[in-house]
């Protein structure tokens, strides 16, 4: 499973980069707006430097605002055309799904986010979404399972053998995760500071403290 990270802050970006799990990252327009860019040119500079930080077959995705039709392909094509890397983010809308299969047709990589169900997940993936981004923390906080989401999508896309790839999203805690990984999805994409939590378990810390107390006891 890749680990995405949902931040759109370079210092973080080459943090997972040092720690070695960055596989990309996904971005929206409120974590954009945490940024010191201040009008569409600053933006897509940013973008253009987040690209930078990454290798290989990594991405960001980079989201559009508008919610035309015509406005969503001209702001997602101006998106594509900053950077290879770029996956354009588009919000699951009529006008949405319309502009995803456009860019299927242009052949234009695209991220389906703000999904919920079953259906949206399907209308994404027929049009032609690179990606699909089921949003679980938002469903938990409405009392519905968001995990129990991803495995009926999983399902419905392994019986119709779809491309389209899934990339959990509002993630909110380390079992988010965890549990993805088992049910096997593609990626998650969560902060940085739910994926430093994998780290933390209390027999870790207190086996290293005997480990060393043990050593330090015996060795002068």
């Amino acid at each position: 499973m890749k680990f995405f990270i949902d931040t759109a802050n370079l210092k973080e970006i080459n943090e997972a980069r040092k720690l070695g799990f960055l596989d990309g990252v996904t971005t929206n327009p409120s974590l954009i707006s945490k940024e010191s860019v201040f009008n569409q040119k600053e933006i897509h500079k940013h973008y253009i430097s987040i690209c930078e930080c990454l290798k290989n077959d990594e991405n960001l995705s980079a989201e559009v605002i508008s919610t035309s039709y015509t406005n969503m392909i001209q702001e997602g094509e101006k998106l594509a055309s900053l950077h290879p890397r770029i996956v354009v983010k588009i919000p699951m809308t009529k006008n949405g799904i319309k502009t995803i299969k456009y860019f299927y047709n242009k052949k234009i990589k695209t991220n389906c986010t703000l999904v919920f169900s079953i259906g949206q997940a399907l209308l994404a993936a027929k049009a032609g979404a690179s990606y699909v981004s089921p949003f679980l923390g938002r469903l938990d906080d409405i009392s519905y399972n968001g995990l129990n989401l991803i495995r009926e999508i999983k399902s419905v896309y392994e019986n119709y053998h779809f491309g389209t790839k899934i990339l959990a999203a509002s993630i909110r805690h380390s079992l988010h995760i965890t549990e993805c990984s088992k049910i096997g999805i593609h990626a998650v994409t969560s902060p940085l500071n739910v994926i430093y939590s994998l780290f933390n378990h209390p027999l870790t810390d207190i086996g290293l403290n005997k480990f060393i107390q043990d050593f330090q006891s015996k060795i002068k």
